[in-house]
């Protein structure tokens, strides 16, 4: 295969309009699938692409199954546009049709790539008892024969076993990982993030040997990869990041990271909920119109308050011009790498950066709002390490 073209370029940078031109300009032969993480994005591509019809997968197939209707697409040679969501289901059918039909990806922001499977200790256990599966080199087999299990509560476990795609980690969880034939049966594949070397899709491709090579953008070009190319210290000057007593509840490396939140009292939330209020109406003098604030989700009714609490943008928000016209951001939390995820690297002798991942998170979220379109934001962090991170990205330090 070619090695996969990763566009790594700041948000706004025109990634998205380069692919769209690229697209608009190939070969009518040319057939291209194209994969972002939202519906609406879906459309827009739709919308773009006027040298060609891109269809999207629907559940009007038998079975009722979009996976269904994407290899019905795939059969007929069609241009397609679908979610991440629908493309992570891929399976070995998909993939040998996708072998077998010349197809050129586009992959609109990383993919969730490796999760942890939802399969009981107990159930490991009595399969490695039953002898159904064997584990090499942490990779689940599935070694059981028609005759000692046909169906039943295990066919998940079986189907992704085969595929090779899971892992019995650290004797205590199952992690499921994308099966990386996928992106061996593309012709071309192009990928468009920012910085790629933080995210997980890197770690994933130096794990299972996918060849990649770093693309960056200037004047609406692919050139080799330059790292100043961000003008970072630029960027910086438009963020107004705040620094004062707010900032208060986040000293010490983890506060408002996932652990911490979880040892608050209702006390705690109610004082930070003060900050975040009196951020929004005294210091940014915002209307709750302007604002976009997050936390992890499972904190996001303990930390909503008046003046802000109808802003709330998922932490994981990407690939969305929903908010460009948000100007003053509260993101509440401290990103740190899941133990499980990070483990599984390790452990397999990939070296990751936690840092760098979680001010490539930030950045994903702070871009969301009106800083995309070159407009000036305030911002609040109460994570004293957050803020740190920020402020060495922006020194090119990270």
């Amino acid at each position: 295969m070619e090695n996969v073209k990763v566009i790594d370029a700041v948000m706004g940078a025109g990634k998205t309009t380069f692919m769209l031109d690229y697209i608009n300009e190939a070969s009518p032969e040319k057939k291209f699938i194209y994969i972002t993480p939202f519906l609406d994005e879906v459309e827009r591509v739709k919308k773009s692409v006027t040298n060609r019809t891109f269809f999207s997968p629907t559940n009007a197939v038998e079975g009722g199954r979009k996976l269904t209707s994407l290899k019905r697409l795939v059969e007929d040679g069609a241009n397609i546009a679908a979610t991440h969501a629908l493309f992570e289901m891929a399976d070995d059918e998909l993939i040998d049709l996708l072998m077998a039909s010349d197809y050129v990806l586009v992959l609109d922001e990383v993919m969730d790539v490796i999760t942890r499977a939802s399969v009981s200790q107990a159930d490991m256990r009595l399969l490695i008892d039953k002898s159904f599966i064997r584990i090499e080199n942490n990779r689940v087999e599935w070694v059981a024969s028609e005759l000692e299990y046909d169906s039943g509560r295990f066919d998940d476990i079986r189907l992704l076993a085969r595929a090779g795609t899971l892992f019995y980690h650290r004797d205590s969880f199952l992690v499921w990982a994308f099966p990386s034939q996928v992106f061996r049966a593309f012709s071309e594949v192009y990928v468009m993030t920012y910085l790629f070397p933080a995210q997980i899709q890197k770690y994933y491709f130096e794990l299972f040997q996918v060849p990649y090579e770093l693309k960056s953008i200037k004047a609406g070009q692919l050139i080799e990869h330059d790292t100043k190319a961000d003008n970072r210290p630029e960027l910086r000057q438009l963020i107004d990041l705040y620094d004062g007593d707010h900032n208060r509840h986040g000293e010490g490396r983890t506060a408002f990271a996932r652990g911490w939140l979880s040892r608050r009292d209702p006390e705690d939330f109610e004082v930070m909920k003060r900050s975040m209020y009196s951020y929004v109406r005294r210091i940014a003098k915002a209307k709750s119109t302007d604002v976009m604030w997050t936390t992890l989700k499972d904190y996001r009714y303990e930390l909503a308050g008046r003046g802000y609490s109808k802003g709330f943008v998922a932490v994981n928000a990407r690939a969305t011009n929903q908010y460009a016209d948000r100007n003053t951001l509260i993101y509440a939390y401290n990103r740190f790498m899941n133990p499980e995820e990070r483990g599984f690297f390790q452990d397999n002798g990939v070296t990751v950066n936690e840092d760098l991942l979680a001010v490539s998170d930030l950045l994903q979220w702070v871009w969301r709002s009106c800083i995309r379109n070159g407009e000036s934001i305030k911002l609040y962090i109460p994570s004293s390490r957050m803020r740190r991170l920020l402020n060495e990205w922006s020194n090119y330090e990270l």
